[in-house]
């Protein structure tokens, strides 16, 4: 036990003595009871002060011999409190409640929702897309989990806009909820979770995606719920070797890491709705590996990195197995019926399947994934709403859903719209405070600004590479919640910890809290535009605040 905890002890290396890398603060005072203030505002200053961070009572007397500096880098940042799921809950149903409200309108099916909404329908009749025009199997290029997402919505309550677009909203409001826990597990802080749901809440861009059947908004919540369970596991992890050192045992037990195996479900759920969270999967293999090689070295291995990358690079691959597990699962309609797109293939070019039926199956599923990348990469036809990747943060080219210009407004002209727009306010912050979160991660060597930061160029990034291809705002979804999460980082920072004055915590509060406020007076405004809601031609036109691009 002593050996152990003096590795641990003097074994650094993922936190200098200066900034502690993700090391909660210890004090002698205990939580306060304020459910949404969860740091103490008279703790005294240590190193993680300087970041947003959460006062714990000090361990008992018999945890003692765990130092102090090994039990801050492994132990959660913040516990338990059934009150901040109350929390939670509200800002949840402020979301559903906008999201609800006038979901029918507009009328019909609106953009996309033309292809999708159908395709859901035409899975709840034969199991497999239709194209009803040619009465023949359809050929469709995304995969087929986020369409019968929109099918349960449309067998429940009817082809209808209520329909197909109640699933949406279910996919938005869940997102809202995942990250109000994710930020409060990330930032220590009941406040800073809240937050983080009420700028999801109130963003336009995730608004209109809930509100709409379209893929996107499934693949967000998959890719951020994934995410989520990741940082949930690295927490739980990281609890068990605490435990195990304080119980004398060099390490602990071998346990089914549930959380990991979520995240892994999960995933497979975003690529079974569009191919382009493939990035994510890379991304979450590597932090899988990143994040086992800390918890030894702060868990005082001889040997962290080899251990880790052996420990790491297994679970990695049982990760990209159970992945692809539930991303194959996701075809079981194709697969199982006789009469979908190519699925005979093999057949077709007069090829054997009755040796191997089940692998021949797969060989015909994997020769319609050529077919469209096939059309993925070679998709260069123009479109009014297209755009680039380096315009969607500047929200250079929203997409308009629909547009109406249909009398009864009182004026001489009218307008009704549903455009796929960012809040600006919001929106326009993401580049600082993507920049603040990199230098508060060199600065503080904070573990928590790299996946965030990563998070919020993979859905962006790396579209840069696919030249010429048609593009749209909305393939930014995945990114969202990233980048929300972004803000709510600099936001904690500016807020301060509980080792500031009462007076730089009560300006930080104001700044924090009117930025907030901003954003939700920004959100009512475009609000009409958001809902395809009848207004004057000139109240339309006062909201294109930048002229044509947004038109």
């Amino acid at each position: 036990m002593t050996s152990a905890c003096a590795r641990a002890s003097a074994n650094r290396g993922d936190a200098s003595p200066v900034f502690p890398s993700g090391a909660p603060t210890r004090t002698s005072r205990p939580f306060t009871r304020n459910p949404l203030l969860l740091y103490s505002p008279t703790a005294p200053p240590t190193a993680y002060d300087r970041a947003v961070a959460v006062t714990e009572t000090t361990p008992p007397a018999d945890e003692q011999a765990l130092p102090e500096a090994v039990r801050r880098r492994l132990t959660p940042l913040i516990p338990r409190d059934p009150i901040s799921w109350v929390w939670t809950a509200a800002v949840a149903l402020v979301a559903a409640v906008l999201r609800l409200v006038g979901l029918t309108t507009p009328r019909g099916k609106i953009f996309d929702e033309v292809y999708y909404a159908t395709d859901a329908h035409s899975l709840l009749e034969h199991g497999f897309e239709w194209d009803d025009k040619n009465n023949s199997p359809a050929f469709v290029v995304h995969p087929p989990l986020g369409k019968w997402c929109i099918a349960i919505g449309e067998k429940l309550f009817g082809d209808d806009e209520f329909g197909w677009r109640i699933a949406s909203v279910v996919a938005g409001v869940a997102a809202v909820v995942v990250i109000t826990r994710l930020a409060r597990r990330m930032f220590g802080s009941t406040v800073l979770g809240c937050a983080a749901g009420l700028l999801m809440t109130l963003d336009g861009f995730q608004f209109v995606l809930a509100r709409t059947a379209l893929l996107d908004i499934f693949l967000l919540t998959f890719v951020v719920a994934s995410f989520a369970c990741l940082v949930a596991d690295r927490d739980q992890r990281r609890a068990r070797w605490v435990a195990a050192l304080e119980a004398g045992r060099k390490r602990p037990a071998f346990q089914i890491a549930w959380w990991r195996i979520g995240s892994a479900v999960l995933l497979g759920c975003a690529l079974a709705t569009k191919w382009s969270a493939v990035w994510f999967a890379v991304a979450f293999v590597i932090m899988i590996v990143c994040w086992e090689v800390s918890a030894r070295r702060s868990g005082g291995e001889k040997q962290p990195l080899v251990e880790g990358l052996l420990s790491g690079i297994a679970w990695a691959a049982t990760y990209t197995v159970v992945t692809m597990t539930v991303y194959v699962a996701s075809w079981t309609g194709w697969l199982s019926s006789d009469n979908a797109y190519d699925r005979h293939w093999m057949a077709s070019q007069g090829k054997s399947e009755s040796d191997w039926p089940f692998v021949g199956a797969l060989y015909n599923l994997y020769q319609y994934h050529r077919a469209a990348l096939d059309f993925h990469t070679g998709l260069e036809a123009s479109h009014p709403y297209q755009s680039w990747p380096m315009q969607w943060l500047l929200l250079s080219r929203p997409v308009a859903f629909h547009y109406s210009g249909d009398p009864g407004c009182g004026a001489a002209q009218c307008s009704s719209e549903v455009l796929l727009l960012g809040t600006p306010l919001l929106w326009w912050s993401f580049v600082p405070a993507l920049l603040g979160v990199i230098y508060l991660g060199i600065s503080r060597r904070d573990w928590r600004a790299w996946p965030i930061v990563a998070g919020g160029l993979l859905g962006i990034v790396p579209w840069l590479f696919f030249g010429n291809r048609t593009m749209f705002y909305f393939y930014a979804a995945p990114s969202e919640p990233f980048l929300i999460l972004a803000v709510t980082f600099v936001l904690g920072a500016i807020v301060g910890s509980g080792a500031a004055t009462a007076t730089r915590r009560t300006v930080g509060a104001i700044v924090a809290g009117g930025y907030v406020g901003l954003v939700a007076i920004c959100f009512a405004y475009f609000y009409p535009i958001y809902t395809g809601r009848l207004i004057t031609y000139a109240s339309w036109w006062a909201r294109m605040w930048l002229g044509n691009h947004w038109v």
